[in-house]
């Protein structure tokens, strides 16, 4: 009987041990300090900085920028001392940290009803597998340009057999007609997305040999003929700043240094791609909170504080202006200060059609891989159908050596 008590106290003290282990130690203070990492410029930040000064929470945030912020978060994972509590990034690496265990879905603190003023295709893009892991800020997306100097307003292609008939018409004299980093992946998936091809599909298959997209490179090929050789980012970008390009496919990124310049530039509706009836549909990124599953599990409150904070209409308003891209709450569309802002509502447009850029793991070595196949067909002159199969037998065997 003895022996059976003293077993018993055993157990209690090892239960008590356990639970003292999974219960949360922090402090009033630790619990109410939060550390984001994130990649971005010092405007975006300053807004939602001076957002959170607003809220009067008593909630200390730090902000600690990183340049490999996708690299470091590997290595911390889900460390309390090491890892952050949450962080501000493109929504693409979602999978990779889900499938790690290290995130939180955002609805185990903001319920899924309070999400529904967003844009779908911003809540689709911080989904995976079914459940959300990022609270939507603003998106991007590539951009059609043009420099008014040149092109007028009424000369704008509508479509791309219009935007073909123009550079025929207007590459000479060291001039182009319209160039694009045609061998760049995320610059040709427009193409590829608006034929009906995929480079990954969401459920992480590669297609860069399905029949659609092999159309889609022998389409863009005729394109690319009346571009340069070089097509890397600061040489088409110098071209079309230089005023040697007429119109390009580009970031928003690029309208500041434009205007800088002096240039009268316009941006419009993405051509439509007869073939298929369906604009040129570029990746489209969208920028939001991550939460680490374990500052949800010991921060809650102070976690929800900050995202309340940063939900509100008006705080992406004021980060549509400073970032140059759009709001991922539908309802900011609304106001006069967007509605009337032409990228901000080109971008919009062009969402509508744009393909969220898969958050998938197995995006990572889909960029190398569609991006040998580009320059085979686009550089090289090598036939499509045999690069594109090639291609593709390559992405899987990557895939596969990933599990």
């Amino acid at each position: 009987m003895k022996r059976i008590c003293a077993i018993g106290m055993i157990l209690c003290i090892l239960t008590g041990m356990l639970c003292g282990c999974g219960s949360s130690s922090l402090s009033e203070e630790e619990e109410n300090t939060i550390v984001i990492w994130h990649d971005k410029e010092d405007a975006v930040i300053k807004v939602l900085e001076e957002q959170l000064k607003n809220t009067d929470s008593g909630i200390k945030v730090t902000f600690e920028k990183k340049s490999d912020l996708t690299e470091s978060l590997k290595m911390v994972g889900n460390d309390p001392k090491a890892a952050p509590d949450m962080y501000l990034f493109a929504h693409d690496k979602i999978g990779v940290y889900a499938e790690m265990g290290i995130l939180a879905p955002i609805t185990d603190i903001i319920p899924k009803e309070e999400l529904e003023p967003y844009m779908d295709n911003t809540i689709e893009a911080a989904t995976y597998k079914g459940e959300i892991y990022q609270l939507p800020l603003y998106y991007e997306t590539l951009l059609f340009m043009y420099n008014r100097l040149y092109m007028s307003d009424e000369e704008v292609p509508e479509t791309t057999e219009e935007l073909y008939a123009y550079m025929k018409e207007n590459t000479k004299g060291g001039h182009y007609g319209f160039v694009e980093q045609h061998s760049t992946p995320y610059y040709a998936a427009g193409w590829i997305n608006g034929y009906g091809g995929y480079i990954l599909n969401q459920e992480g298959k590669p297609g860069l040999n399905q029949e659609k997209t092999v159309e889609a490179l022998e389409y863009h090929k005729k394109f690319v003929e009346l571009m340069p050789g070089e097509t890397e980012y600061a040489t088409v970008n110098t071209l079309f700043n230089e005023g040697m390009a007429h119109s390009t496919i580009a970031g928003p990124w690029l309208i500041p240094t434009v205007k800088e310049s002096g240039m009268d530039v316009g941006v419009a509706p993405m051509p439509v791609i007869e073939a298929s009836g369906t604009p040129i549909s570029p990746y489209m990124g969208v920028q939001g909170i991550q939460v680490l599953k374990n500052a949800a599990e010991t921060k809650p409150k102070a976690i929800e504080e900050v995202l309340r904070a940063w939900m509100d209409a008006d705080v992406q308003v004021k980060l549509a202006k400073a970032s140059g891209c759009a709001p991922a709450n539908e309802t900011c569309y609304e106001l006069e200060e967007i509605s009337s802002d032409e990228v901000v509502m080109a971008m919009k447009e062009t969402a509508e059609n744009a393909v969220p850029m898969p958050n998938v793991p197995e995006m990572d070595v889909m960029w190398t891989v569609a991006g040998t196949l580009l320059t085979d067909v686009n550089m090289s002159g090598k036939d499509v159908q045999e690069s594109a199969d090639k291609a593709q037998q390559e992405a899987e065997n990557l895939i596969k050596s990933m599990q």
